[in-house]
């Protein structure tokens, strides 16, 4: 999915000022940034970004663009702009502090931390000179392909206001085109049956906007978090967790490792009302519908015995169907990736929708590199590496990502 309609930076709720002071920055590129301003220069350049791997779904350029709206450009004063910051990490570490004391904390407690917080970060902002205008990017959309080294992106511009994000950048273009890519590998083999993506418990819970935006982008169809949908209008959707069968008694599916027997038990029970059963078999356990079979056939096996196996989800289907359930659809997870789905496609296994986790969130291989290939317009890279010009590249308008409030505030 290409998504030629941008999304605009308010939608991330960045943290402006850690941005700004580079506090979530790479030590060395803060220091850069130092050294710039302290020597006075102000080169433009070309800084092109890209990755290695074939065939990428490239997500995270919006993301990108809002860094860069949010936090290109420089204080006017950089020791006072460093004293209020140090004063800003204080404030919010007491506002959080009192946060974790509600109810008990009322308001008149409350509202002068509030107060501080809000009153520094204002003064912070004056102190702000804007850069983002100054600059021309030229950027693939989210959802769009790249080749081992084509241009993700070329920014343009004065690169003391820049240089401080580069590690938040690429981060961000890895991140999300390795969740993006692995998700199209993944819906690609489950040949249009729907795919759930169970990353969350995968990951840091700062990631899961980020992850379930690259997820939809690379063509989920459902989050299992409302916060995973928070970017494209989607809440979170799953099934039944283990802990709360243990609660009831652990009498449902895929607890006493009985597949059939007690999907057909919630299936007597529920009757039309009943949406489907998940099959979650761990991988060290050989279910006991599996166990019955080998029993008929006096040991005799065939295939994979352990987890959730091609010939375990057919004994269910066979059985829901058999006792009048063929409205009952079957959601298969546990250990599925893009391989195991595509086996299981290409034997006909009757499974109606995938859920998978971390194997849309983990790998290798999606890292993002920024180079400076051009300054003040004249070809100067690191050997190895030179300008390349991209005709799929499309130029950002920052008017239409920007309010006009916003554009006016930064012409004035």
């Amino acid at each position: 999915m290409i998504l030629t309609d941008r999304l605009r930076p308010r939608v991330f709720r960045l943290p402006i000022e850690k941005i700004r002071a580079g506090y979530k920055s790479d030590i060395y590129f803060a220091r850069t940034k130092l050294i710039l301003e302290r020597d006075g220069r102000r080169d433009r350049v070309t800084m092109q970004v890209f990755q290695k791997r074939p065939d990428a779904v490239v997500v995270g350029t919006d993301l990108t663009l809002a860094m860069l709206h949010v936090g290109a450009g420089r204080y006017r004063d950089r020791a006072k702009s460093e004293a209020l910051f140090e004063r800003y990490l204080a404030a919010e570490r007491r506002l959080y502090a009192a946060w974790l004391e509600l109810p008990a904390l009322d308001w008149t407690a409350y509202a002068p931390i509030a107060r501080e917080v809000f009153d520094i970060s204002r003064e912070l902002a004056g102190l702000w000179e804007p850069g983002w205008r100054e600059l021309s990017v030229a950027s693939l959309y989210d959802g769009e392909t790249a080749a081992p080294y084509e241009p993700v992106m070329h920014i343009e511009g004065e690169y003391a206001a820049f240089a401080h994000l580069e590690t938040l950048y690429l981060g961000a273009l890895s991140e999300g085109t390795r969740v993006a890519t692995n998700t199209r590998d993944v819906v690609s083999a489950a040949n249009g049956k729907p795919v759930i993506m169970f990353g969350a418990r995968h990951q840091v819970h700062e990631a899961q906007a980020g992850s379930g935006y690259a997820a939809y982008v690379g063509g989920a169809t459902a989050v299992s978090t409302d916060e995973q949908g928070e970017w494209w209008g989607s809440t979170g959707l799953g099934t039944v967790p283990h802990a709360l069968i243990a609660v009831y008694g652990g009498s449902l599916v895929d607890f006493q490792n009985d597949v059939v027997n007690t999907s057909l038990g919630v299936a007597h029970a529920l009757g039309a009302r009943l949406w489907g059963v998940r099959v979650d078999t761990s991988e060290s356990l050989v279910d006991r519908a599996i166990l019955r079979e080998l029993e008929k056939k006096e040991g005799v096996a065939v295939g994979e015995l352990r987890g959730v196996t091609p010939r375990l989800v057919e004994l269910l289907r066979e059985a829901l169907d058999r006792n009048g359930y063929r409205h009952v659809r079957i959601v298969a997870s546990g250990g599925f990736d893009a391989p195991k789905i595509r086996r299981f496609e290409d034997l006909r296994v009757p499974v109606d929708v995938y859920g998978v986790g971390s194997a849309l969130v983990h790998g290798s291989g999606f890292d993002h590199t920024a180079d400076i290939v051009r300054v003040e317009g004249r070809p100067l890279a690191k050997t190895g590496r030179t300008y390349i010009e991209s005709e799929r590249l499309h130029q950002v308008d920052w008017r239409s990502l920007v309010s006009e409030k916003d554009w006016a505030h930064s012409s004035s």
